[in-house]
């Protein structure tokens, strides 16, 4: 090999390795082995039991996770507390009604104590809601790549930005998801998170009582005993207090009766009605009507949101406490 090739080659190495350093090292499995190998078990053990006394948990954490990856990437940004000069992402209306902070603390300082400053919040976030929702089956239901690092930033105008509103049509759906090189597909499947969890009134009450601008009218799209059914619970258009569950028939069980109720016309919100208004979106609802079919992909959809935008390698921080950032 002649010297010109030879110092080519070399320089090909020592670039393409400076590269691998500016975009972080790749996502990858059990990335605590050696760091801190009771890490995935420690975060498993602290939810399980939280769950077992605390159903409401499940979907929480996926929404967390999901509110988490929307905004900035999934860089535990949205469990940063606001400071005197900055709103942040917990401040934003989309998010007043996450909870279980209080578990990732719990698990922050059990992981503090047994490896300081090693595993991330971003990964407890995206563990926390795998290892919740698969309580329910007393076994791991998808694949959690780890090796996400911490951000420093987090700004209530980001949340409002980025995060889908359940006001959306099927269009604004799509570019939202788009956003973060995601597809159609993954938006029904993820959508199936809806199949846990509840819904507060005022973020559909106007499809019961005022679809359309001027008139006391119901959406024609939304089944008709439901909607008598939804009355009943939420009697005006102003309350923003009373909650009802995303999927009547199962909502503390992870299952794909989600789809099942759409097809019925008993998607809550005007974005689960609009996943019904596009042919792609209404083939895989059908596809996901086969139960194997939903826990398979949704477990792939997963771990593509679980992959937004994150920080790896030398970028961000490994908080030491995940309200605030290390000073």
């Amino acid at each position: 090999m002649n010297a010109k090739l030879s110092s080519f080659l070399i320089s090909i190495v020592v670039f393409g390795s400076l590269l691998g350093v500016c975009h972080g090292g790749e996502l990858r499995k059990h990335f605590y082995k050696d760091s801190c190998p009771l890490a995935e078990d420690i975060v498993k053990e602290i939810i399980w039991k939280r769950v077992a006394s605390n159903s409401t948990l499940p979907a929480k954490f996926l929404r967390m996770h999901f509110h988490d990856c929307f905004v900035r990437g999934c860089d535990a940004s949205v469990l940063l507390d606001s400071t005197t000069n900055n709103q942040a992402e917990k401040e934003a209306t989309p998010n007043l009604s996450l909870g279980g902070f209080d578990v990732i603390d719990e698990v922050k300082t059990k992981l503090e104590k047994t490896c300081p400053g090693v595993v991330s919040c971003a990964d407890i976030v995206a563990l926390a809601a795998r290892d919740s929702v698969s309580y329910q089956f007393q076994r791991p239901i998808w694949e959690v790549l780890t090796g996400r690092r911490d951000g420093s930033i987090s700004r209530i105008s980001d949340a409002f930005r980025n995060i889908p509103s359940p006001f959306f049509n099927f269009n604004s759906l799509k570019q939202s998801f788009a956003n973060k090189s995601l597809t159609v597909h993954d938006l029904v499947v993820l959508s199936g998170g809806h199949t846990i969890g509840v819904g507060h009134c005022n973020f559909f009450s106007q499809r019961l009582y005022s679809f359309t601008a001027g008139k006391n009218d119901a959406d024609p799209s939304l089944n008709s005993t439901y909607a008598a059914f939804l009355k009943t619970q939420c009697k005006s258009l102003s309350n923003n207090i009373t909650i009802v569950p995303m999927d009547p028939g199962s909502p503390l069980s992870f299952d794909n009766n989600y789809f099942k109720n759409l097809k019925l016309n008993q998607g809550l919100f005007q974005s689960d009605a609009a996943l019904l208004t596009n042919n792609e979106a209404t083939n895989t609802v059908d596809e996901l009507l086969d139960s194997q079919d939903f826990f398979t992909e949704f477990g792939q959809s997963m771990k593509r949101m679980g992959a937004i935008d994150v920080l790896t390698g030398s970028l961000g921080e490994i908080r030491k406490k995940c309200n605030v950032v290390n000073s």
